[in-house]
């Protein structure tokens, strides 16, 4: 894998999107409400595309924790889904989604509906990890994102090894 060193830096801004979609009747579970399933997807989705503009390629998801689903959306509601990359190493990357809701025939502000932090791997043409450029925070904001991503980081780390050193128990 090459050298991450010699990747120019990226601000978070330069991959930073938001995807809104109007969740309609296809999309309910049997409750009536839109299935956490197809708010999963969205944030994936989203997901995806901002890792692969940070990394110029494909990039696959290696794990989803912090999902907190905060109220229901319903059919009619306009879901907006905005995902930055927080943090960046040689190959995998975190990227933080916000899932906000608003009423497609109303003028109301949108209210937080969920959130979920995402780790990204860049991936080549076999499907390898590759090099990533390292992330150049700009602001105060992406600077405490940075610093919060990488407690996480460390957190998953931990319990990866704690659970891989459990490996032999039933």
């Amino acid at each position: 894998m090459p050298d991450t060193s010699t990747l120019t830096g990226r601000p978070p801004s330069a991959s930073h999107l938001t995807l809104s979609q109007i969740m309609d009747q296809h999309h309910t579970n049997l409750m009536g409400t839109v299935h956490g399933g197809r708010i999963l997807n969205l944030i994936d989705s989203v997901a995806g595309v901002v890792a692969a503009r940070h990394s110029d390629g494909p990039a696959v998801t290696a794990a989803i924790d912090e999902t907190a689903f905060l109220r229901a959306v319903r059919v009619g509601d306009v879901v907006h889904v905005d995902a930055r990359i927080t943090w960046a190493g040689r190959s995998s990357m975190e990227v933080a989604v916000k899932v906000s809701a608003d009423r497609w025939d109303r003028a109301v502000p949108p209210v937080d509906v969920a959130t979920a932090h995402l780790v990204m791997v860049a991936v080549d043409d076999h499907g390898h990890p590759r090099a990533v450029p390292p992330l150049r925070p700009e602001t105060d904001g992406d600077r405490r994102r940075y610093r919060e991503a990488h407690i996480r980081r460390e957190h998953r780390l931990t319990l990866r090894r704690a659970l891989l050193d459990g490996g032999g128990e039933a």
